[in-house]
């Protein structure tokens, strides 16, 4: 089954052709970064217009790399959520407008567990189950998955995702948009040691996180910085670096503890925020320790991107799962609402 997959949730705008034998076929993505870095960050309205703008060439880019025609897509996958209503509109209608003039099928794709199936792309896929960890702008999640569809939610934040948390932290002390690299840049050329952040909620028992107290702390921290004067950007690197370690640990303890009550051994990272090294090193070494394995997606795959919802589309649709023409999303959209396989 050869797979269009449209990916409109957020600021970015994802193609990509999946066929079930041959694997990924071809994809292309556009980031609008340049275009809301002057608003420090994700503007909905001129992230929906930018949609429309991109879709219909970026389509034609991957046909033209994967040398197919229209006549031989079988289906269409597209993101119906969650994420930014208008964008996420751009992309079903689109998508729906493509089934209805080839006469193939479309389905709507939950965005989360396409970043949850991504490691499914590379050469060594995990095998279920395993634990999902879920960690991005929008969402930090652990998750138990005994198969597609198969969900247990074991744990999430209570306020502000990790990546959120990032984001913020960096336009506080004056980084540019986004926040995640820029602080995991400045980080590399921290002082160990100067500041020690706290680990929120691994104090106590359970697998939930809070980040918008570390969030403030660094703020506070940043503040004194300022108001003693000296080398702020040298202040800068090692506040990213107190804070980058506080967020890895806490996100490693909570892995840790998800796989012992689940009795895994199994881990995944999906998200943008899987990108970060510190943390890939982090839960690398937890699970060398464990005796167990962690899998993650390449670096492009782990931001938002078609190919994550063309092979996340593809196994639904193999299954029999397809819907009507109508144009519906989801801006909240919980991941244990979808059908197991």
């Amino acid at each position: 089954m050869l797979v269009l997959g449209l990916e409109t949730s957020c600021d970015e705008t994802g193609v990509a052709l999946y066929d079930s034998e041959r694997g990924l076929l071809a994809d292309a993505l556009f980031s609008q970064i340049d275009l809301h870095r002057a608003y420090g960050g994700v503007v909905p309205e001129l992230a929906s217009r930018d949609h429309v703008k991109r879709m219909l060439p970026l389509i034609r880019q991957v046909l033209a790399e994967a040398g197919c025609v229209p006549s031989q897509i079988d289906a269409v996958a597209y993101t119906a959520g969650p994420g930014l209503v208008g964008a996420l509109l751009v992309g079903a209608a689109c998508a729906q407008a493509l089934a209805f003039a080839w006469g193939i099928p479309a389905l709507g794709v939950h965005h989360m567990e396409g970043h949850l199936l991504a490691p499914m792309l590379e050469p060594q896929p995990p095998e279920f189950p395993f634990v999902a960890l879920l960690v991005s702008g929008g969402h930090t999640q652990l998750v138990r998955v005994d198969g597609i569809g198969r969900y247990e939610l074991m744990g999430e934040s209570l306020d502000d995702a990790a990546g959120e948390a990032f984001d913020k932290t960096a336009k506080m002390m004056g980084l540019n948009y986004p926040g995640g690299p820029e602080i995991a840049r400045l980080a590399a050329q921290g002082v160990e040691g100067r500041f020690v952040f706290p680990r929120p909620m691994c104090d106590r028992p359970g697998l939930d996180f809070s980040f918008s107290g570390l969030k403030t702390f660094a703020l506070n921290t940043w503040q004194q910085c300022v108001g003693a004067g000296g080398d702020h950007e040298q202040a800068r690197c090692d506040i990213s670096l107190a804070f980058q370690q506080a967020v890895v640990e806490t996100l490693t303890i909570k892995c840790k503890r998800a796989l012992k009550q689940a009795g895994l051994k199994r881990l995944v990272i999906a998200g943008g925020v899987s990108a970060n090294k510190a943390l890939r090193v982090s839960l690398e070494k937890m699970l060398g320790d464990m005796k167990g394995d962690v899998y993650y997606a390449r670096p492009q795959f782990c931001t938002d991107n078609g190919a994550m919802i063309a092979y996340a589309g593809c196994q639904r649709l193999q299954a029999g799962q397809q819907e009507s023409l109508a144009i519906s999303v989801q801006a909240r959209w919980p991941m244990e609402q979808l059908s197991p396989l």
